[in-house]
């Protein structure tokens, strides 16, 4: 594995030969490593886990979030061939070599997930052409960047349809980005009919369905080329239209799907640049709930220090753990989300 700034990495090919570009990014996730290569918010990124043991379960076809696999390349510590799940579909390796997904493994995840955090998000290759690293440095060099990077026009579904019951209590038309399945079938399980439109579609054709809400989905790549994206937002929000899940109880808190989690980046200074060109949202103070004889003190301290874009008007709140009068403490303040944490994720939180 080859780095933008020269770094190399090495690890064994699991069989899949070939080459793969992309930026590198990380999931600290101990399951679902289906779901992450499946999600859109990955397209054309090189993934390293830094769970060891990735393939130990297979693949459940049902578990996948998209119809294909999303990464460019797969990096990873310990890689099963074998699987134990009685319900799996097949194997994991069976499942990449079909989409002929370059993978390597053996690679000591945790220096390589470290130098990620110290030197930010840069572009990578993994490849199994051995001694062609000039080459393939030269290829790296000249793979775009993230800035100023359209991938959700990749991703995004080309002709609108709907999913859920037609006499669901609910209508929300949800602009397409990079959405994942499971939150299609979450909002299904909460009464919800849902149409999906593409990324690039007008908030007249949104509007037309007569929906109760409106849903933003997150993705791939850089928001700012988005205009037809960010002209939408603003007008849902300047007609004061119900955005996310505050389409519920307009008392509840409305905020910016894909901002919490991506702190000191690239990404969120282009979200903040976003909302700051849409209005009406801030950056605010996390305040922290609950009882935190579980966290470590520099992580209350990262917590206190923490600010999470947001709409005007609205606080942010961590619930520490299963306080059982925490459900009815939020009720009163008008919350309807809770982030349970457990731990810190990369450079921002869980």
């Amino acid at each position: 594995m080859l780095l933008a700034d020269g770094t190399q990495f090495f690890g064994k090919s699991i069989g899949i030969e070939g080459s793969a570009f992309g930026e590198i990014c990380f999931n600290t996730g101990m399951t679902g490593y289906q779901e992450i290569f499946t999600d859109p918010s990955y397209f054309g990124q090189l993934m390293v886990t830094t769970n060891t043991h990735i393939g130990n379960y297979g693949v459940l076809n049902q578990e996948s979030q998209s119809k294909t696999i999303s990464i460019s390349g797969l990096i990873c510590k310990d890689f099963s061939f074998n699987y134990s799940r009685p319900s799996g579909d097949q194997s994991l390796y069976k499942y990449l070599k079909r989409h002929e997904l370059v993978t390597i493994s053996d690679v000591d995840t945790r220096a390589l997930v470290n130098y990620i955090r110290e030197h930010g998000a840069m572009n990578a290759v993994i490849s199994t052409e051995v001694g062609a690293e000039e080459r393939l440095l030269k290829e790296l060099l000249d793979t775009p960047s993230m800035v100023g990077l359209d991938l959700a026009s990749k991703v995004s579904t080309k002709e609108a349809y709907t999913v859920g019951n037609p006499d669901a209590a609910y209508k929300v038309a949800t602009l397409d980005l990079g959405i994942k399945q499971n939150i299609l079938n979450h909002m299904i399980e909460r009464d919800i009919f849902v149409k999906v439109f593409p990324y690039n579609t007008s908030f007249d054709e949104l509007e037309s369905w007569n929906p109760d809400g409106y849903f933003i989905s997150n993705g791939p790549g850089d928001p700012e080329p988005l205009k037809e994206a960010q002209a939408l937002a603003k007008a849902i929000i300047d007609k004061n239209k119900p955005l996310l899940m505050d389409f519920i109880d307009p008392k509840k808190i409305t905020y910016l799907p894909n901002t919490a989690g991506c702190f000191n980046s690239d990404e969120a200074l282009r979200t903040l640049r976003l909302a700051r060109e849409i209005g009406g949202w801030k950056l605010v103070k996390l305040e922290v709930l609950g009882d935190k004889k579980n966290l470590f003190p520099d992580m209350i301290e990262t917590l206190k220090s923490t600010e999470v874009l947001t709409k005007e008007g609205f606080k942010v709140m961590v619930y520490c753990n299963d306080d059982p009068l925490m459900a009815k403490r939020l009720e009163n303040v008008g919350a309807c989300a809770i982030m349970p944490l457990a731990a810190p994720i990369g450079s921002g939180l869980g």
